[in-house]
């Protein structure tokens, strides 16, 4: 079982990232998780895909991947998404969360 609930692995080996946004926050970071998704605070306001494009940069960095790496597979209209993250492994990836400052 995966160490993050937003966190699962797919057959061709990327990963599926769960994510709960919220726009127009004090500074981007990580707050915990919010109903099985890792929450984002983020502060791009969510006008014109602005906060979808800080999403993926914020994404990329914090994994270490180039942001075409990245794709939002569904939410692109609500704070609810599913990243797709091609590149890194599930352990990858949860080793990059853990690595957080203020991850719960």
């Amino acid at each position: 079982m995966a160490a993050y609930p937003c966190c699962s692995a797919q057959a061709d080996g990327a990963v599926l990232l769960r994510l709960y946004v919220q726009p127009r926050a004090s500074k981007n970071e990580f707050a915990g998780l919010h109903n099985q998704a890792l929450k984002l605070r983020l502060t791009s306001p969510p006008v014109d895909g602005k906060a979808n494009k800080a999403v993926l940069a914020f994404l990329a960095k914090v994994l270490g991947v180039s942001k075409s790496s990245l794709v939002i597979k569904s939410g692109q209209q609500s704070r609810t998404k599913t990243v797709l993250i091609e590149g890194r492994s599930l352990e990858q990836v949860e080793a990059a969360l853990a690595a957080l400052p203020g991850r719960h």
